[in-house]
């Protein structure tokens, strides 16, 4: 075999395994929108049918219609907003400071961070909801912004430890030169050249606040502060009758922002990555 014939056969062994990959997660998201337009006894068809033969679309006018699906989502959109702002500002600087300073205990800094990051939601739920409920943070958005900050933190540091990593540090001696002092090496150097890195992990907070169920049904009683994944069940447990169309649409609705922000952020770090970091 030739060297060409063995590149070609290389890229096409890991082009299909891209394909195989976003077949596995494409295929919930379009199962969702396909029920979405489907009717009530297309719902349980054996074997079932993958496209309506008369797509219901009026089941979006009626999700929008008779559920405060834009309220859940303005809810949303509040959270993960604020989320996002607080859980950078605190882990771009201690991302700068494990990634540029050597110290004691820096290794089991580290670590830590990384163990923090594996403990689920679920096992901090009920011990949250007996110290929120005892400080008067249940049914707040200051409580329940806290938890999504302290959630996010860890990974969103290991994240950006590892982008500043491969910045050169001749960027931060340059800058000192020039007179600035750390913190404004980290915001007016280090921040725009990192922007790539803070977008991606932009993403990846944008995605987790949006999509969290557990702290807020837990830390949440009052309809009207509930985010969009609480809106969800709240429809599925507002009527006896078969809802489950209406669910997905209302659920095709509401991964949409965070399908958009993906675009959106997506195209602006190729972007940024197209520029280099040290012009000459």
């Amino acid at each position: 075999m030739s060297k060409y014939a063995k590149y070609r056969l290389e890229n096409t062994a890991i082009y299909a395994g891209y394909f195989i990959v976003f077949c596995f997660f494409a295929f919930p998201v379009f199962w969702v929108i396909s029920l979405s337009l489907k009717s009530v006894p297309e719902l349980f068809l054996t074997p079932p049918i993958w496209f309506s033969k008369a797509p219901q679309f009026q089941n979006y006018s009626f999700v929008i219609k008779n559920m405060d699906i834009f309220h859940y989502m303005w809810n949303s959109a509040k959270i993960v907003v604020v989320t996002i702002g607080l859980t950078l500002l605190l882990s771009f600087p201690a991302a700068y400071a494990l990634s540029r300073f050597q110290f004691k205990m820096k290794r089991p800094v580290m670590l830590m961070i990384l163990v923090f990051q594996m403990i689920s939601p679920v096992i901090i739920a009920i011990p949250l909801y007996r110290l929120f409920s005892q400080i008067g943070l249940i049914n707040h958005s200051a409580g329940l912004i806290a938890v999504y900050v302290a959630v996010e933190i860890p990974l969103t540091t290991w994240f950006l430890k590892g982008y500043l990593d491969t910045l050169p540090i001749e960027l931060d001696e340059a800058a000192i030169v020039d007179g600035c002092s750390r913190w404004s090496t980290l915001w007016r150097v280090l921040l725009p050249v990192a922007i790539p890195g803070v977008a991606s992990v932009t993403i990846l907070i944008a995605v987790a606040s949006w999509s969290q169920f557990i702290i807020p049904f837990i830390l949440l009683d009052d309809k009207d502060m509930f985010p969009m994944s609480l809106g969800l069940v709240s429809l599925k447990n507002s009527s006896d009758a078969i809802t489950t169309h209406y669910l997905a649409a209302a659920s095709s609705i509401g991964i949409l922002p965070v399908m958009i922000a993906f675009i959106v952020l997506q195209r602006f770090i190729v972007g940024a990555l197209t520029n280099g970091a040290v012009k000459g």
